[in-house]
């Protein structure tokens, strides 16, 4: 179970039949990975919760649940690295989000452009070898 502060009765919540299409881990979290809308470059994966996914729907700018420090953050507003939602897609399995974002600056914590650039594990190129 999350200890996650709960969300008071009257705050807008989740669109329900978006609610009741998401699968949702056992911690109650989606992955939701951010791509580039104009690129492609996948950028990062964060995770969202229903109170994550609808901030990120109703506000344009990328909602994600922190699980090491069990708090909502809003990408860019320490960094100034923001996500501008372009579009946000559900999976056929309904188990993941697509968030397509311009980004703003470096979408990794690390400064890099993308989480994906420093650890690359293999390559068309070494599989020919």
């Amino acid at each position: 179970m999350s200890s996650r502060a709960a969300i008071p009765d009257t705050a807008p919540a989740l669109d329900p039949a978006i609610a009741a299409r998401l699968k949702r881990g056992a911690d109650g979290l989606v992955p939701a990975i951010a791509q580039q809308y104009d690129t492609g470059e996948v950028l990062m994966l964060g995770w969202m919760d229903d109170e994550a996914l609808h901030r990120t729907l109703t506000t344009g700018r990328c909602t994600y649940w922190s699980r090491s420090r069990q708090e909502y953050w809003v990408k860019g507003d320490t960094s100034g690295h923001v996500q501008h939602v372009k579009s946000v897609a559900l999976d056929c399995d309904a188990d993941t989000l697509l968030v397509r974002v311009d980004q703003v600056g470096a979408a990794c914590h690390t400064g890099d452009r993308t989480c994906f650039d420093a650890d690359v594990l293999a390559t068309e190129d070494a599989k020919d070898q």
